[in-house]
C-alpha cells in the first residue's frame, strides 16, 4: 500500500483563535478558512493539518476526542536552523498565546543536553503540543 498524502486533523474550540495564533507565528494558510475548519502548512514539504471545530470532528471520528487536559493524541516536531531563531520562536509562541511547558534556556535535561539538542515543549491554545528543536551538533 503507498498511499498518495498524508496530513494530521485536529480539533479545536475556537476557529478563529486558532487561525490567529498559527498566522502570529508565520504559518500559511492552506486554501481558505471556514466555520469549522482552518488549515495550515508547516516545513518545507508542506506538510497540512486541518484544525476541525470540536464537533465537526467528532462526527467523523468514530469515537472520543482526546481529553488535552489529562494527555495528548499527537506531539509534532518543528526544528529550526540557528539558536537564534530558537530564541525567536520562544518569544513569538509567548506573545501569539502559546504555553511554554518546558524550555532548554531555563529548564535542562541531561538527555537533551547529552544528545545536542535545545528544547521547547509548548502548547498551542487548545493543548495541542510541539516540540521546537534545534540541533546544536
Amino acid at each position: 500500500m503507498k498511499p498518495t498524502n498524508i496530513w494530521a486533523n485536529l480539533e479545536v474550540e475556537n476557529i478563529q483563535r486558532t487561525q490567529d495564533f498559527y498566522l502570529e507565528l508565520g504559518f500559511k494558510l492552506n486554501g481558505h478558512p471556514a466555520d469549522d475548519l482552518v488549515s495550515f502548512l508547516f516545513g518545507d514539504d508542506d506538510f497540512v493539518i486541518h484544525f476541525f471545530k470540536k464537533e465537526k470532528l467528532k462526527t467523523s471520528i468514530e469515537g472520543e476526542l482526546s481529553d488535552l487536559k489529562k494527555g495528548n493524541e499527537v506531539m509534532f516536531s518543528l526544528s529550526v536552523e540557528s539558536k537564534v531563531e530558537y530564541d525567536t520562536w520562544v518569544n513569538e509562541i509567548k506573545k501569539a498565546g502559546g504555553t511554554i511547558l518546558f524550555d532548554s534556556n531555563t529548564d535542562r535535561k541531561a538527555f537533551y543536553d547529552k544528545n545536542g539538542f535545545i528544547v521547547c515543549v509548548f502548547a498551542d491554545p487548545d493543548g495541542h503540543k510541539f516540540n521546537l528543536l534545534y540541533n546544536t551538533n
